[in-house]
């Protein structure tokens, strides 16, 4: 076996390998899609960050990322890089061999770009990637989640219903609890004031649906969803994906968080979608210890931060 650069002429046989790897991920979690579009591979081949693993002119195995920039995770001074889940691919002979050789050598070109933090999302039956990768110092940080678009079963709530776009500013107050939760232990997702707004600006003004959960006349609770996921399979077409929620301490534990997802459920099934999708910091109790209740883990994404000194 080889360790060379991922170029163009490996890109038929990475989209190949891709296409494997998610096979054996809708075997693991049938809800998944049956064919997802491939994002281009040219970016990757030509950015100089990836390493191929090649034996006899046939490639075992791939790993390419995006980047380097900074801030990464909101951290201040801390750059880069991103291997999303098609920009790798390994096949399952040998699979935690190739990986570690994979990710030394990619590993060197992200340090030389002056990238502290690798970060790369892996399926979550691949024990072969995540025993190769934990070795090396990764931890899980977030992941992907997948349910089809069947009802959970919880009672319904009348207050629970998708918020006309008049009304998406009153949600805006709910938007800086969970950045406030966010910043609290164990996740430390500290924003700076500045961004914080700018990203509640963009969300209030996104054309996301957005459903929400009264009492007394107020709202406290909301979830909202959109199309576009964080990977190719999410964002397959007949899918769609939650991208922010929350619901204030006091009303946690009612049975108010499980209606409001029955509703959106009820609304996109009436409307023939297939599937529901929704991302998670592992590290977030409250996040994690609610979807993991009503949607399929599929994926890891797993980082490393390596010491600064080895990039200056």
């Amino acid at each position: 076996m080889q360790i060379v650069d991922f170029t163009r002429e490996w890109i038929p046989q990475a989209r190949e390998l891709i296409r494997e790897n998610a096979l054996e991920a809708r075997a693991a979690v049938p809800v998944l899609p049956e064919a997802a579009k491939i994002p281009p591979l040219d970016g990757l081949a030509d950015n100089g960050l990836g390493a191929a693993a090649v034996e006899d002119g046939r490639l075992l195995g791939f790993l390419g990322a995006y980047g380097p920039w900074e801030p990464v995770f909101c951290t201040r001074d801390v750059r880069g890089v991103f291997s999303p889940l098609h920009a790798h691919a390994v096949q399952k002979e040998d699979g935690a061999r190739i990986w570690r050789r994979l990710y030394q050598a990619a590993a060197q070109k992200w340090a030389r770009a002056g990238a502290a933090s690798h970060a790369v999302t892996l399926y979550a039956h691949d024990c072969e990637a995540q025993r190769a990768l934990y070795l090396y110092g990764f931890g899980v940080r977030c992941m992907d989640l997948m349910r089809p678009m069947e009802l959970i079963g919880a009672q319904r709530d009348a207050s629970c219903r998708e918020l006309p776009r008049a009304r998406r500013g009153e949600v805006t107050a709910l938007r800086r609890e969970l950045a406030a939760h966010l910043a609290k232990s164990p996740c430390f997702m500290l924003h700076d004031p500045e961004p914080l707004e700018a990203w509640i600006r963009k969300r209030d003004a996104s054309d996301t649906r957005l459903f929400a959960a009264e009492r007394d006349g107020r709202i406290v609770a909301y979830m909202e969803a959109e199309e576009d996921g964080e990977n190719f399979l999410s964002g397959a077409p007949g899918g769609m994906n939650i991208c922010g929620a929350y619901c204030l301490p006091q009303y946690r534990g009612t049975g108010l968080a499980q209606a409001l997802l029955e509703e959106m459920i009820a609304a996109f099934r009436e409307e023939g979608i297939a599937r529901l999708g929704v991302d998670c910091e592992s590290f977030n109790p409250t996040a994690y210890g609610f979807w993991s209740k009503h949607f399929a883990v599929y994926t890891h994404s797993v980082v490393r931060r390596i010491d600064e000194n080895a990039v200056r």
